[in-house]
C-alpha cells in the first residue's frame, strides 16, 4: 500500500491533515445540527404528481400559509413556534380540506408535526444546512405527489425584513456566519449534506 512505502514524516503530515479536517468538519457539524433546531419547516405533500393534484397542492399551500402568516410572529423563538403549531393543527386541516372541497375534490388531509431531513437549501440570502428538522406535514390525499417546502418560522416562504431580523436574534456570530455565506462553506455543507443523508438511510435501515 502506498500509504505503508511513505516515510515518517509524510505519513505524519498526511495525519496531521486528516485530523485537522475531521476536527473542523466535527466543529461545522456540531453547528449545523444547532442551527436545524432552531428552525420550523413546511413540507406539502400532493395527492400525485398529476397537473390537477399539483395545482390543488399549490391552492393549499396558498390557504396554509394565509392562515399562519401571523400566527407565529408573536413567537420569540422556535419552542414558541412549535407550541402554536401543535394547538392549531386541527385548524390547518380544517383550512386545508375547506380549499380543497371548493376545488371539486373529496381527499382526506392529515396536518402533523415531525423531525425529518432536509437537504441544503438556500432562501433568498439565507442557506440551511442539510439536517433533521421539525417541520409541519400536510399530506394531501394519499401524499404521493411531488413536495413543496418551505421554512415556517421564522416565515421564510415570503421573503420579509422581519424575517431577517429574527433570524439574527435567533443565531449567534458562528451560526449566523454559516447561513450566510454559502459559498465560503459550499464544501463543508456538500460533506454534511452527505453525512446527514448517510445518518438518515441508516437510522430507516435500523428501523425497518
Amino acid at each position: 500500500m502506498i500509504f505503508l512505502k511513505l516515510k515518517t514524516f509524510e505519513k505524519a503530515l498526511i495525519s496531521g491533515f486528516a485530523l485537522t479536517f475531521l476536527f473542523n468538519f466535527a466543529n461545522f457539524q456540531t453547528h449545523c445540527e444547532t442551527i436545524s433546531n432552531k428552525f420550523l419547516r413546511l413540507h406539502i405533500l400532493a395527492n400525485s404528481d398529476s397537473k390537477e393534484d399539483q395545482d390543488l397542492k399549490i391552492k393549499v399551500r396558498d390557504k396554509i400559509l394565509e392562515y399562519s402568516k401571523g400566527k407565529f410572529s408573536s413567537a420569540n423563538d422556535k419552542s414558541e413556534a412549535q407550541l402554536l403549531l401543535n394547538s392549531s393543527l386541527e385548524d390547518i386541516e380544517k383550512v386545508a380540506k375547506e380549499e380543497i372541497e371548493n376545488q371539486g375534490y373529496n381527499y382526506d388531509v392529515k396536518a402533523k408535526v415531525v423531525n425529518m431531513h432536509f437537504n441544503t437549501r438556500k432562501y433568498d440570502d439565507l442557506t440551511l444546512p442539510a439536517g433533521n428538522y421539525d417541520a409541519l406535514r400536510v399530506e394531501i390525499g394519499e401524499g404521493k405527489g411531488h413536495n413543496w417546502w418551505c421554512v415556517m418560522f421564522p416565515p421564510m416562504c415570503f421573503g420579509c425584513s422581519t424575517s431577517k431580523q429574527k433570524v439574527d436574534t435567533m443565531l449567534n456570530s458562528s451560526e449566523s456566519d454559516i447561513v450566510t455565506n454559502e459559498n465560503r462553506y459550499e464544501i463543508k455543507f456538500k460533506c454534511v449534506e452527505m453525512y446527514e443523508s448517510f445518518r438518515s438511510w441508516l437510522s430507516k435501515y435500523f428501523k425497518a
